[in-house]
């Protein structure tokens, strides 16, 4: 091969990165906005017994104080805004109606920060429960709307609060859905998941994807109406 062939020559691509390498997360601080309810309470808990560093926030820093305490594993509790403040990332676990105006109020804090959305805005009636439709097209894109300062991602969305707050119960069999605009962002996200045992964090998306990821919970209802149980989801072949 002459040198001006092989100047001609396309340049060799970088190997495809391995989907499963993922970060180190363990030094992250997570804060857990709505960490006195029954989803946040159990986040918190799975991820302080994994070794996270953790603070449960709420409106009262008083209550999150006693909900800490009452958990363990050096969890501690603060107000939202403290939380927001202390935080690497902040996972949103607060009830769908006021999601907005608690988002709204911390923007300055929650600047900067990496935002795990893992609210499911959902309807009940009479047939059970149903997924809502923000205007923004779901709960993460609404967040992403409020925060644009912030690195939003969504995930946690499918996970039994029963299960994650039950100490005898040592894995959770489940996958965690992610999306995020942001590759990296994900792979924290995804890191973090896959710190609980039993757990994997798995790339399902861009935050337009919300939506669908976040009502599915409304079918998950009905499974476990049903049978009895606290579904959770397996992606298969990845």
């Amino acid at each position: 091969m002459t040198t001006s062939d092989s100047a001609q020559q396309p340049p060799k691509k970088a190997p495809a990165k391995d989907p499963w390498d993922l970060p180190d997360v363990s030094g992250l601080v997570v804060g857990v906005l709505g960490g006195t309810g029954p989803q946040g309470k159990g986040l918190a808990y799975r991820l302080a017994k994994a070794g996270q560093k953790v603070i449960i926030g709420s409106r009262a820093a008083e209550r999150a104080r006693a909900a800490a305490e009452e958990l363990g594993h050096g969890i501690e509790g603060a107000d939202n805004a403290e939380t927001a403040r202390r935080s690497d990332v902040v996972i949103v676990a607060v009830p769908w109606d006021g999601h907005g105006k608690t988002l709204e109020s911390l923007r300055e804090e929650l600047a900067g920060k990496l935002v795990v959305d893992c609210v499911n805005p959902l309807g009940f009636d009479k047939q059970g429960a149903y997924g809502l439709k923000p205007e923004e097209g779901s709960a993460a894109q609404q967040a992403a709307a409020l925060l644009p300062d912030s690195r939003v991602t969504a995930a946690f969305h499918h996970l039994s609060a029963v299960l994650l707050q039950d100490p005898e119960i040592e894995e959770i069999d489940t996958d965690v859905m992610v999306l995020g605009e942001v590759r990296a962002d994900v792979e924290i996200v995804q890191a973090l998941a896959g710190r609980i045992p039993g757990m994997r964090g798995i790339f399902a998306g861009r935050l337009r994807n919300a939506h669908q990821v976040e009502s599915l919970v409304a079918n998950l209802i009905s499974v476990n109406r049903r049978y009895k149980a606290h579904a959770g989801l397996r992606v298969t072949d990845v």
